[in-house]
């Protein structure tokens, strides 16, 4: 997987340049606000190219970003070169499965839909044993995932998505393919990249997995964590089927010391 990511990284930040970074890192500002006041420290699970990272210093938050692309990170390095030494966020090379530090954190963070690429159960099980590890007792999880009743309700289907800047010129043909008795969805990408240098045809895969309500709490609660609220993401109501994209926030329990 770390490979889609290097391969992508080049032309990331044009395709998704259009993406509310600072909208998202108020939205998540407003819910530890209400369920964390206080929190200063953050742990982001699948940081990327920054972009989260940099907003959310912006709103005064200390935060720490684990990647396992060296190439997103590379530019996550760049991206947050102006912020001041002292509150510049750190980035680190790891597969979020695997990783572990010696810090605890008052939050740990995951957007754009990491968690729905932790496609087996076991993948999904490292990962919020990640979290909990590195959360300090009350601490809060937050993370966004493609919402299983949305996703049925509303199929997947083919897109075409064009952008040009920063030297390129890009085409991505996006070609779903709905795997419910597993839950999942393939995504093949067809990308036409032109440049300077020339041009090149990239082909990726990736696959994604739509959660529910009941699967998350019991998978929380295997972590030591118990979710307080399950809302459609950047909203305050509950998902329904009328919506693909959610979020979790679950707190550590006091007695996991």
């Amino acid at each position: 997987m770390s490979e889609i990511f290097d391969a992508y990284a080049a032309y990331y930040d044009l395709l998704y340049r259009d993406k509310d970074y600072a909208g998202e890192a108020a939205y998540v500002h407003g819910l530890l606000q209400q369920h964390a006041p206080g929190a200063y420290s953050v742990l982001e699970l699948g940081c990327g190219t920054g972009g989260h990272a940099e907003a959310l210093v912006a709103l005064g938050y200390q935060v720490t970003g684990v990647d396992m692309s060296q190439s997103m990170l590379a530019r996550a390095d760049v991206r947050v070169r102006g912020i001041d030494a002292s509150s510049r966020p750190r980035f680190l090379h790891a597969d979020l499965r695997d990783f572990r530090a010696h810090d605890c954190f008052d939050v740990v963070l995951s957007l754009f839909h990491v968690f729905s690429y932790q496609v087996s159960n076991e993948d999904l099980r490292r990962a919020l044993l990640t979290a909990a590890t590195h959360l300090r007792p009350g601490g809060l999880l937050v993370f966004d995932f493609w919402y299983g009743p949305g996703v049925l309700s509303d199929p997947p289907a083919v897109r075409v998505r064009r952008m040009e800047g920063d030297g390129f010129r890009v085409t991505r043909i996006t070609e779903p393919t709905l795997r419910a008795e597993t839950n999942m969805v393939d995504v093949e990408f067809e990308v036409f990249v032109e440049h300077a240098g020339g041009f090149a045809r990239l082909r990726e895969s990736h696959r994604m997995r739509y959660l529910f309500g009941p699967e998350l709490d019991l998978m929380l609660e295997m972590a030591g964590l118990q979710r307080e609220a399950l809302l459609t993401w950047q909203e305050a109501g509950t998902p329904g089927c009328a919506d693909w994209y959610a979020c979790v926030v679950a707190r550590k329990g006091a007695e996991d010391a």
